[in-house]
């Protein structure tokens, strides 16, 4: 059956045009009479069509369309399916948002102003600002521009002691030195406590200091002697902001905390991931550059990482599947981006930056530390954006990733690769709703009982 072609709309007003121009510039002076109403029965033609076209169009049920195959059908159902999920998504993320900013709109915060010895001086040196301990200067200065801050510490919830502990670079090795952290911070709190009432009228239950250091307040990147020497007594009451967690009952973490994540310079995952999109090409299978010694023992005789960075060392230098590299590299971050699964095993400390770097350039991050305790985990989703692989599995990991990659790894990388999870590891020098230091608000607007103002306030409406 051959089907007749009808001109479109557009093209059937061509035509006639056509022909009405045809008309006057061609002979109708001798048949104008026959042209002119040629013309006008032309015009109420078209003129009836289009009117009846619009009338059938625009009277048929809204979700009835004239004709649609079952193609069609599907992916509508599909499209509607889909646009469902997402609004019920976003509406759920909404909700979310919604009541957390409702959590931080009456906290509010005091921030010392210390001598610059505390803080700021320690700036000279540019890196004290980007190191992997930076998140005590990136608080502090998030805080000072924050909405939550107050200038009226009778007003204040809690109050936060700004002093930078981990600036302090060995000439030796370049590696942040903290002899020097307890002397400091006992310093700073007897000349708050002398100057200020409000140390001394909860022995700094509401105060507020950042330890992000390899065992948190312990000040000590050795676990044995950082559980030797314990968290000091004046900080024991406090709030303490801290990289080191874990699951077990540790020294280095009995006092109120919170965990929080390495610092990453933001400016520098920008700048890598404007050159290569997190959803881009991975022609790395598993990736990994950092310490990895020949020999399990150091020269203090100390095992590092309890050998598992070695195992991994011996196990697959030579296999073709792993990326593994001894040596630093400054643009280390371009192989993160290129990779499907990135290492994090543990060093002295159960954590590492490499956490962070990996959830924000969208690599898989395989976490190899026994027992490690994983901030913001209400923001953070670790289960369906990581893999967790005992120490004692580390010669396994072939098999294991393979397998991971045969199933649901495209699952998991779409879950990882939502920016909410970049945006909750990542400090910046002001705070963002969902960012680090956000999330740490909240952590903190959840522990009102250790704040004397908000306890006083409560006392005065009861009675």
């Amino acid at each position: 059956m051959v089907e007749t072609k009808v001109p479109s709309k557009e093209k059937r007003g061509f035509y006639v045009k056509m022909r009405l121009l045809h008309a006057k510039n061609g002979r109708v002076q001798e048949k104008s009479c026959f042209f002119k109403y040629y013309k006008w029965f032309l015009w109420l033609s078209l003129s009836l069509y289009l009117f009846s076209s619009y009338f059938i169009t625009n009277n048929n049920p809204p979700n009835k369309p004239t004709s649609l195959t079952k193609t069609h059908v599907s992916n509508a159902k599909n499209i509607l399916a889909s646009r469902a999920l997402f609004e019920s998504t976003n509406a759920s993320h909404l909700q979310e948002s919604t009541n957390d900013q409702g959590l931080l709109k009456d906290l509010k915060i005091f921030v010392y102003e210390l001598p610059p010895n505390y803080n700021t001086d320690w700036l000279s040196n540019e890196r004290c600002a980007k190191h992997l301990f930076a998140s005590e200067v990136a608080i502090h200065r998030a805080l000072l521009n924050s909405d939550v801050r107050t200038f009226d510490p009778y007003e204040a919830h809690f109050f936060f002691v700004p002093v930078y502990v981990s600036c302090n670079f060995s000439t030796i090795n370049g590696f942040p030195a903290i002899g020097h952290a307890r002397t400091l911070i006992s310093s700073a709190i007897q000349l708050i406590s002398s100057d200020y009432p409000f140390w001394n009228r909860t022995q700094g239950s509401d105060h507020v200091f950042v330890a992000s250091h390899d065992y948190g307040a312990c000040f000590h990147a050795m676990e044995d002697v950082a559980v030797a020497d314990g968290i000091p007594g004046f900080l024991k009451n406090s709030i303490i902001l801290q990289t080191f967690g874990v699951k077990y009952k540790h020294p280095c973490q009995e006092v109120e905390n919170v965990l929080i994540p390495p610092y990453i310079p933001p400016e520098s995952v920008r700048t890598t991931l404007a050159n290569f999109p997190v959803n881009g090409r991975r022609n790395i299978f598993v990736f990994f550059r950092g310490k990895m010694e020949v020999h399990p023992k150091n020269i203090s005789g100390r095992f590092y990482s309890k050998r598992v960075r070695t195992v991994i060392w011996r196990k697959f230098n030579s296999d073709r599947r792993f990326y593994l590299r001894r040596h630093r590299f400054a643009g280390y971050q371009s192989e993160i981006v290129r990779s499907v699964f990135c290492l994090c095993p543990l060093g002295w400390a159960p954590w590492s930056p490499r956490l962070v770097e990996s959830v924000v350039l969208g690599c898989v991050p395989v976490i190899i530390a026994d027992g490690i305790r994983l901030p913001f985990p209400s923001a953070v989703n670790w289960a369906e954006i990581s893999l967790t692989v005992a120490e004692r599995d580390v010669g396994n990991l072939g098999t294991i990733l393979e397998h991971v990659a045969a199933t649901n790894l495209s699952t998991i990388q779409k879950n990882l690769w939502d920016q909410r999870n970049r945006r909750a590891l990542l400090f910046n020098n002001q705070v963002q709703e969902g960012d680090a230091t956000w999330q740490v608000l909240l952590a903190l607007a959840g522990k009102m009982d250790r704040s004397y103002e908000s306890n006083s306030r409560g006392s005065r409406v009861s009675s």
